[in-house]
This record gives structure tokens, sequence and C-alpha cells, in this order.
């Protein structure tokens, strides 16, 4: 008997190991971990913290991102603070469009993408209000398309101010994903089907048009590839 409790108790153990989640922090301090597409980048100090600061580079076709080296992400949580604004030089249409790509393809061709509108969390129109996040998924499924054939599926309210530190937490599992923003327990986003499906690939640091964005404390939770077989 004594026996058959000890196997139990090892096989629950290997259970619970095959299962554990293994996390990456990422410095963002230093460039090299990071390949630039459309976007200028440098570190600054930002409101009394260390960060990355992320620009469209002159002539862009209107959104930049930076790929995290080494990264490949399927299910799992990604964590981290990022502070979006429109640029001196931005339009009336800009709103600090600010995010993470997620399970990016070769090149940055496909991915997916979830994002928030700071200057939306507190502006006086409602409609605008109703805006403040966006899940896109590039190329096919781009913002516009999304809200024209279900809107306000793929976006919603959160209370955020443009210019300030934001913690964003993504969860994805699947073809689901959720969206939580500040210390809230409650996702203000909830995806259930990624266009993408079920994939795997690169996580990036996106900034939309005419965007000033600061990212930092980046962190990666992953389940473990034995989670997955």
């Amino acid at each position: 008997m004594r026996s058959m409790r000890r196997a139990l108790s090892v096989f629950a153990c290997a259970v619970l190991q095959s299962w554990s989640a293994r996390t990456a922090e990422i410095p963002l301090t230093d460039l090299s971990h990071l390949q630039l597409k459309n976007a200028r980048a440098e570190i600054t100090d930002y409101r009394g913290m260390q960060a990355l600061k992320l620009t469209e580079k002159e002539g862009s076709p209107g959104e930049a991102f930076a790929i995290v080296n080494n990264a490949t992400f399927h299910n799992g949580a990604i964590d981290l603070e990022v502070s979006g604004a429109p640029s001196k030089t931005a339009g009336d249409q800009a709103r600090g469009f600010i995010g993470v790509a997620f399970r990016m393809q070769a090149g940055g061709s496909r991915f997916e993408n979830i994002y928030i509108r700071p200057t939306n969390g507190r502006a006086d129109d409602q409609l605008r209000r109703n805006h403040a996040t966006q899940y896109v998924s590039a190329p096919d499924w781009p913002w516009e398309r999304l809200r024209k054939e279900s809107p306000g599926v793929y976006e919603s309210y959160t209370d955020m101010v443009a210019g300030e530190w934001t913690h964003l937490r993504i969860m994805v599992h699947g073809s689901n994903a959720s969206l939580y923003v500040g210390a809230s327990h409650q996702p203000c986003l909830i995806v259930r089907d990624l266009k993408l499906g079920d994939s795997e690939g690169a996580v990036a640091l996106w900034i939309g048009p005419g965007t000033e964005g600061y990212f930092r404390n980046l962190k990666i939770t992953g389940e473990n590839e034995k989670a997955r077989t």
C-alpha cells in the first residue's frame, strides 16, 4: 500500500512538473535583444523609470514594432508596463496606440495584436471610450474590418490615461485571449477566435501611427513543451 501511494505521489509530481510554467524576464534596456521594424528605439528615463522608447521610423507605413529575439510564444501570459501618447507631430486621429504583437510569423508578415488607445480612456465621447482596447490580426483582420463586420466584439472600454504607465497582461490559450489592464483581476477584453488559430510565433512590442511609446518590465510566461504533447 505504501509503495502504491509513493508511486502515485511520484506520478502526480511528474504531471505537475510537465504543466509547470517557465518565465522569462526580458531586459528592455539592451537594444541587442530586439529586432526593429519601421521603428526607432532608444533607452531613456521616463517618469522616473528607465524604459525603452519606440517611435516610427521616418517614412514608415504607419505602424512599427520591436521583435524580441529568441522568444517563441504559444500559450501563457505576457506582462509589461506601457505608456503611449500621440507624438508632437501626430495628426488628429492619433490615439497613442500601443500594445503587444504575439504569435508573429517570420518577418512580421502575420501576427495577432492586442493594443490600447490611451487617449480614449477618459474621452468625453462615449463611443470613443468604447474603443479604448482593440484586438486585430495582421494582415487580414484590421480594426476597420472587425469593427464593420462584428461591431463591439473585438474592442472595449477600460480606464487609462495617456502618457501614464499602464500595466497590461495578455493571457493566451489555444484560440482564446484575454486582456487585463492595471490591477484588475477581470479581463476587459475577451477574444474567443484568434484569427491565426492555435499557432505560435514571436513576441513584439508594437506602436501605431503617430505614437510615442514607452515599454518596461516585460515578462513572458509560457507552458513547458511537455504540456503540449
